[in-house]
């Protein structure tokens, strides 16, 4: 770094701290200072006048007044910003005298050796700068104090080199009771060096980890600033390799196990969280938790792979038994997901289902398997009526709790409407927000029971329910209500026909019945009556959706793609474009055209809710993920 990129850079930086330091205090008014308004400035208000001309940085005129304060009041502060203003204003002799009269006061002080080094070095004489510095650094005693206050002065000075020499010097002389870990990670965040700054903090949980929290937070914030995903490769390497060379150090596969939970990597994390239970023989309750938490982020095989480890512990383990329901049920929720999934396989689930329950006789653990079969029954092998007949029996069994009682109906009233008795569904819905009119659980069934509404062409009163639903505690619930909401806005008129919508909304009633031709004939009718219409847009994202649920994915694309053409500013357009990346990516093997529709969302889309992930997906693409 030249000299004189150095010195415009520390003057920036001394204008930029010192600013922020007297923002907060008052500034005079023209009547506080005319000479006629008083005989005589108080001490008071010559301070006042001084910061206002150093805060306007007319350090001429605010020397002059601190040189006539500080011999009266020569306090820290008073020194500090006559230094600045001497040295801003090129008077580097009368700065040299300033700091000779404050180390008289002070002569223990190493910050003033490194104020005269400043000196030296705004005068342009290096050498004379370095000896100062390289001395003050010689006469640093093992006090916690005086490193620190030696490693502030540098720090304002932009001697990001010296600040570091200053605390390894300190961590050498205070080895007992102080590392400067923290601090020394900060200064190589603010060098740019962030692989140090990763191996300080490392080295702050290597030697207590009590301190690994704090070590997490500090991490997540460095982390989360990582626009070409260096610092996250440099971590995830740096992680790695310490395990490799260290395994017993647990707290390095803890923190890497923190870590891929944070990037959504849960083969990396079930990979720690099995080896940490295997280490520290444990009973498996990392990876139970593990696997829900994959399970919530739509990764059904590494929730399967983790239950399958935990059932490989042997039936007497903890979570030997939960873990073999949660098997199924992952696989139930990992065959819904997969558009190829045929009748076949949902058969052999629906005989792996009916055989753990009937291991449990009525048992309340088994309330999800029951409700997972009558799911499967209904929706994937069109038998309803042995559905609600298997969950009337469950709503039988003893020892049910009101909240397992209440999803048990929350599943029969979803079943009720498959089949068309949406009296029956409105009833049960209405019985679950009774119930549970403060909670989630009411909140779901006052919205399932708005949109069965909506289904049913009755859109005002649905309308109605779903704005009170926008204020819902439960993020899902509040944001499915928007959109629902927004959609019978945008399209409902009471002084006009409501036609468009109600073919929409029967095509969307189709569609949950799993009943897709039905559903993409009942949208086809849309365009040939209306040739413009404001439902348009989501006739063609909706008919998208269903293409993909049935994996027809070229169809789905093109879709999508009429959606994003003539719809660039709607509110669904940067989900049709996520959803033409993933396609384009997942089924369709065009990774280049995966990576251009990633970036065109990130482009164009910035504030996108899918902006962090398709972020994500692109520098995988792009090769940035280490392996």
């Amino acid at each position: 770094m030249t000299n004189f990129f150095k010195s415009k850079m520390f003057s920036l930086f001394h204008h930029f701290t010192i600013s922020l330091f007297i923002l907060s205090l008052p500034l005079l008014s023209i009547s506080q200072i005319l000479p006629f308004q008083q005989d005589a400035v108080t001490a008071d208000n010559e301070d006042q006048m001084a910061m206002q001309f150093f805060q306007a940085r007319n350090y001429e005129k605010a020397a002059g007044i601190y040189s006539g304060i500080y011999p009266k009041r020569p306090s820290f502060n008073n020194y500090t910003y006559y230094f600045f203003s001497l040295v801003e204003i090129r008077n580097f002799d009368q700065a040299r005298k300033l700091i000779k009269a404050q180390q008289k006061t002070d002569p223990n002080t190493l910050k003033y050796m490194v104020d005269l080094g400043y000196v030296y070095f705004r005068e342009g004489n290096t050498g004379k700068s370095k000896k100062q510095y390289e001395e003050a650094l010689r006469q640093l005693p093992p006090d916690a104090n005086k490193v620190y206050e030696l490693a502030n002065a540098f720090y304002s000075k932009g001697e990001f080199e010296y600040v570091i020499r200053t605390y390894k010097k300190g961590r050498d002389m205070l080895t007992s009771n102080f590392n400067f870990g923290f601090e020394l990670a900060g200064v190589y965040e603010r060098t740019g060096n962030f692989k140090e700054a990763f191996e300080e903090y490392l080295y702050v949980l290597s030697l207590n980890k009590n301190y690994e929290a704090t070590v997490r937070d500090r991490l997540q914030t460095l982390l989360a600033t990582d626009d070409d995903n260096s610092k996250n490769e440099t971590f995830r390497e740096l992680l790695l390799s310490r395990i490799q060379k260290d395994p017993d150090r647990t707290y390095y596969s803890e923190l890497l196990l923190w870590y891929s939970v944070q990037q959504k990597d849960f083969t990396l994390a079930l990979i720690q969280a099995e080896a940490l239970d295997r280490r520290q023989k444990e009973t498996g309750a990392r990876v139970m938790e593990l696997a829900a938490l994959a399970i919530s982020n739509g990764n059904y095989q590494t929730a399967e792979n983790a239950y399958n480890y935990l059932v490989g512990k042997g039936h007497t383990g903890q979570f030997y038994e939960p873990a073999r329901r949660e098997i199924l049920h992952t696989r139930y929720m990992r065959l819904k997901s997969e558009p190829s999934t045929g009748r076949k396989e949902y058969e052999e689930l629906r005989k792996s289902l009916r055989t753990e329950l009937a291991l449990w006789e009525n048992n309340p653990e088994a309330v999800r398997i029951a409700k997972d079969l009558a799911n499967l029954e209904t929706f994937y092998l069109n038998s309803p009526d042995e559905a609600i007949d298997l969950l009337d029996q469950v709503l039988e069994w003893r020892g049910l709790t009101e909240n397992e009682r209440a999803s048990v109906k929350m599943e029969l009233a979803d079943i009720h409407v498959y089949r068309g008795d949406l009296w029956t569904a409105t009833v049960l819905y209405q019985q679950i927000y009774r119930d549970f009119k403060n909670d989630a659980t009411g909140q779901e069934a006052k919205f399932r029971n708005a949109r069965l509404s909506y289904y049913m062409g009755e859109f005002q009163w649905a309308r109605a329910q779903l704005d009170i639903l926008k204020a819902a505690t439960t993020k899902f619930i509040s944001n499915d209500a928007l959109e629902l909401s927004m959609l019978i806005g945008n399209n409902y008129d009471p002084d006009s026909n409501t036609v468009a919508l109600g073919i929409y909304s029967r095509a969307e009633l189709a569609d949950f019945r799993n009943r897709e031709d039905l559903a993409l004939q009942t949208l086809d009718s849309v365009p040939m009556l209306f040739k413009e219409h404001p439902i348009l847009d989501n006739v063609n994202y909706r008919k998208g959706e269903i293409y993909l649920k049935l994996g027809k994915y070229s169809l789905a694309d093109s879709m999508f793609a009429i959606v994003v053409k003539n719809h660039p500013q709607d509110i669904i357009t940067d989900e049709a474009i996520m959803n033409r990346a993933v396609i384009h990516d997942t089924w369709l093997d065009d990774k280049p055209g995966a990576m251009a529709l990633y970036q065109e969302l990130l482009s164009n889309y910035p504030g996108s809710l899918f902006a962090v992930e398709a972020r994500k997906r692109y520098r995988t693409l792009r090769g940035d993920s280490i392996q």
